[in-house]
């Protein structure tokens, strides 16, 4: 059974390109705001791991990210983040929560899936 990856991203592009790539070996549920994928985490859904724009209208990256961490049901999904920023690394540490991971666009696609490989053993070892 393929794990689940919640990924979230208001550029249309992105999202079908991250679809194309990881559909293969996993379960690819794609939302195009905070508010969507917030309301079907609501409705049950449970990822393996979730990747997130960082800005996006309304509801954007880190208030999702927010909302997912201090959690106390969803707190342990691991977290990528993805932007074009150009100071991500500053508002990642600036975060007052802890992030698993997170990567510049363009990212490369064989670096995505290797963060996803080891986040997902440790997210695996922890919640056995």
């Amino acid at each position: 059974m393929k794990k689940t990856l919640l990924i979230v991203d208001d550029d249309l592009s992105i999202l079908k390109l991250l679809s194309f790539i990881l559909s293969k070996d996993y379960a690819v549920v794609v939302k195009n705001n905070g508010i969507d994928a917030f309301g079907w985490l609501e409705e049950g859904n449970m990822p393996e791991l979730i990747i997130s724009d960082l800005q996006m209208p309304y509801f954007d990256g880190q208030s999702f990210a927010k909302n997912v961490k201090i959690s106390g049901f969803y707190r342990d999904i691991p977290v990528i983040l993805l932007s074009a920023a150009h100071d991500l690394d500053e508002q990642v540490s600036k975060m007052p929560f802890k992030i698993d991971a997170y990567m510049h666009k363009p990212f490369k696609p064989n670096e995505l899936k290797a963060a996803i490989n080891q986040l997902l053993q440790i997210y695996e070892s922890t919640n056995v």
